[in-house]
């Protein structure tokens, strides 16, 4: 007990986490690691509120349990400004664990009825304890072993990928299309960042900018909440159709370099049992 508590409390302290980003440590702020790498994280805190006003006739109408999603944002935020200011392994973990939560959300809410196992009789309650029993063993097998957790977070992407490739291979509305390239532009911009980033730290410091992480931040982000409206767009067309969804923007509808998010046409209360 006294040395899992010794484990402990090193895992808070100050640059034991193995990890270590190109920025410099302490450069800017005698008390904040990598500045940068911290504050780039404010969309995450800023952006979810906007979306749980914009999809609230979603969460009346459609499925309550999209704010989840938004709030898991703002905790992978949280998550990520206490890491790169304390560069802790706690920080760490608590990093990857946050963004693990919120694929298993996102999985469990957009995941399709129809590749339901057949022993959980198309039941989404049923499926959401299932994930979560194997998330719990999941992070019990990984408390010192957190490259678990990294390849998890691997499949599950890959998974999703799989899933959002299929669904665009019937696409018909062109601005459902045209998000879709957006998305996955973004996503692509993050990974080039965090990979030069990782891999030529060295090249981008003989620059004096050691930054791109920091982009990483930016751009996962807005690739993530624009995945995130994209799937409940298709998970109304796939399971609630009468409810008639559209995908508009804000501020301005014609702007669709704006903020997107899903309105719904058609008001038809749902049963709570099933909006989950």
């Amino acid at each position: 007990m006294l040395q899992l508590k010794v484990i402990m409390w090193k895992s808070l302290e100050r640059g034991s986490s193995p990890v270590d980003w190109c920025e410099g440590n302490y450069r800017i702020s005698p008390v904040i690691a990598e500045f940068v790498n911290t504050i780039s994280n404010i969309l995450f805190f800023l952006l979810p509120p906007l979306m749980m006003h914009l999809f609230r006739d979603y969460g009346r109408f459609v499925n309550p349990a999209i704010h989840v999603i938004w709030f898991f944002l703002i905790v992978v935020g949280i998550c990520s400004a206490y890491f790169h200011a304390t560069l802790s392994l706690a920080g760490q973990l608590l990093d990857e664990l946050a963004i693990l939560w919120l694929f298993l959300a996102a999985f469990t809410m957009f995941y399709p009825r129809r590749f339901f196992p057949a022993v959980l009789k198309n039941d989404r309650l049923c499926y959401l304890v299932n994930e979560i029993l194997f998330i719990f063993l999941l992070n019990r097998q990984s408390i010192d072993k957190y490259y678990i957790k990294a390849f998890a977070l691997i499949r599950i992407r890959n998974v999703l990928d799989i899933y959002f490739n299929s669904l665009f291979d019937r696409v018909k509305c062109p601005r459902t299309y045209r998000l879709g390239i957006r998305c996955a532009c973004l996503w692509i911009f993050a990974v080039i960042c965090w990979f030069n980033d990782r891999m030529f730290c060295d090249v981008w410091s003989a620059i004096h900018f050691p930054y791109l992480h920091a982009f990483w931040h930016v751009f996962v982000f807005l690739a993530a909440y624009t995945a995130a409206v994209l799937f409940a767009y298709f998970s109304v067309q796939d399971e609630k159709p009468e409810q008639a969804a559209i995908l508009r923007y804000w501020p301005r509808d014609d702007f669709e370099l704006g903020i997107p998010y899903v309105a719904i046409r058609c008001y038809t209360s749902t049963k709570p049992a099933n909006t989950i």
